[in-house]
């Protein structure tokens, strides 16, 4: 009875695990996967697949990268076994086919150690990185920059990575630090030990998050001409990457500009490309911004799909920040498909998240969501109550666009108790809004129709609930009209 041969990705498992020393019941104990399931990875009968392989790969403490290395090593052997050789001579066939063999083990072991060198390099230098940075945080902008350009220490490709991390996380509270932090990363590239294509390369990621701060801080040309750059960069220091750098982060960051450029079929490419690949821990923070792609796009039940791939991982992590947006942007999508219920769920956690951010407008945002909550859940006073307070708030904060869809969403509450006279007060409170900067030109003509139609009493509880739909698609596509919806 002919063998049949497991498949590449079965092999490859066999082959790292072996390589590595573990039997299967220990990488069963060290990973819960119970043993005959790893066995039936083994020799085919289950599917494996690329993502479970890469975490079993994880657990055994080699990098993602070394499946590739082994992939191309079994095909190598596979391919040698076609050698062709004289009739009659088998016996030289299977000598031939042995040398190959021993070649390209030889290979592949020097190939693996050369990649498990640069991934222990890369760990030595990301773990020097930290103390780094918090050596350099504690002086203000203009010193930091000082200590980059005097001291040899700080000139790390790692610190440029993790400053570029710190712009992200920045960019959530304040778009002109997010700046600072990744023009002092661009700074720490440019200055960076080792070839001038490695720098290229650097370079090329410190502008996409030079890029990415410019477009939290509303310039987009300028973010657009950073992308640009950054792309140029990173394409010409392709040679000197020994693969340190995720692309998988440039593609997010420029997808977050093409959702915010209304780009959004753009956007949703840049993402299944990097999705596509290898984007490890990163993979989490893909879905998030898939999710309010889709979210922008009307696509709730979409987007709920992906903030539900993304939870396992961003659980796991337990970085708050992404908890909280993970949570909030699932409670927001649920309130649009009118599933209560499952959103008030959330709020709990969503609370103890806000007060541990110690973000005050995170903390403002959430009492919006949940008297969004309250008033789907019928309680319509206490939503009254509650949406008037954060309505106040914002007034008080000068975030004219919020103002406005709060108090559409008030007047949907009034005109369901029939208070038309207090629809007639929140249209006339809205006139500073029309002096207002920053409300596009559509929103603030859906405003207008609105405002008369309130003065004239002919607000019906449909056309209010069609403005506050038109209000939330708006923060997404500006340039979109009423008239459109």
């Amino acid at each position: 009875m002919a063998r049949t041969t497991p498949p590449p990705l079965s092999l490859a498992l066999t082959f790292l695990r072996s390589a590595q020393g573990w039997s299967q019941k220990e990488l069963a104990e060290a990973t819960s996967v119970p043993a005959n399931l790893l066995s039936a990875y083994e020799c085919g009968r289950k599917t494996l697949s690329r993502e479970r392989l890469e975490d079993l790969t994880a657990v055994l403490g080699l990098p993602a990268t070394a499946i590739d290395t082994a992939l191309n090593f079994l095909q190598a052997i596979r391919g040698s076994s076609q050698i062709p050789g004289p009739q009659g001579g088998e016996g030289w066939r299977v000598e031939a086919v042995a040398a190959e063999a021993g070649r390209l083990a030889a290979d592949f072991a020097r190939g693996l150690l050369n990649l498990l060198t640069v991934e222990t390099r890369a760990l030595e230098a990301r773990q020097l990185a930290g103390p780094l940075w918090r050596r350099l945080r504690r002086y203000p902008q203009a010193q930091r920059r000082l200590l980059v350009e005097e001291a040899v220490e700080f000139r790390s490709w790692a610190l440029c990575e993790l400053i570029c991390e710190e712009s992200v996380k920045a960019a959530a509270d304040s778009a002109d630090r997010a700046l600072e932090l990744a023009e002092l990363a661009l700074r720490v590239a440019e200055l960076s030990p080792g070839e001038e294509c490695w720098r290229w390369r650097l370079q090329g990621y410190a502008w996409a998050h030079v890029g990415n701060a410019r477009r939290v801080g509303g310039d987009l040309p300028e973010a657009e001409g950073a992308f640009v750059r950054s792309k140029e960069l990173w394409r010409r220091g392709a040679a000197g990457d020994p693969g340190l750098l995720a692309e998988a982060r440039l593609l997010d960051l420029e997808a977050s500009l093409r959702r915010t450029q209304t780009r959004f079929g753009d956007a949703l490419a840049l993402l299944d490309t990097a999705l596509s690949g290898e984007p490890g821990t990163l993979k989490q923070r893909l879905l998030l911004n898939k999710a309010s792609v889709l979210q922008a796009l009307g696509d709730h039940a979409g987007a709920i799909h992906a903030l539900r791939q993304a939870a396992p991982s961003v659980e796991a992590e337990g970085e708050p920040r992404l908890l909280y947006a993970l949570r909030f942007n699932l409670a927001v999508n649920l309130c649009f498909l009118a599933r209560y219920g499952e959103a008030e769920t959330l709020l709990p956690r969503l609370r103890e998240l806000a007060i541990g951010l110690g973000n005050n407008l995170d903390l403002l945002r959430l009492r919006w969501l949940e008297g969004r909550v309250i008033a789907g859940l019928g309680r319509r006073r206490e939503a009254i109550e509650t949406l008037s307070r954060v309505r106040e708030e914002l007034a008080s904060l000068e975030i004219p666009f919020d103002v406005a869809l709060v108090s559409l969403e008030l007047a949907v509450l009034y005109l369901e108790a029939e208070r038309i006279q207090e629809v007639k007060t929140l249209a006339r409170q809205l006139r500073p809004i029309f002096q207002a900067q920053g409300v596009p030109r559509e929103a603030l003509a859906a405003l207008k129709l609105f405002r008369d139609a309130a003065e004239r009493e002919a607000v019906t509880l449909d056309l209010a609930r069609g403005f506050v739909n038109y209000f939330h698609r708006a923060q997404f596509d500006p340039g979109i009209r009423f008239e459109d919806l």
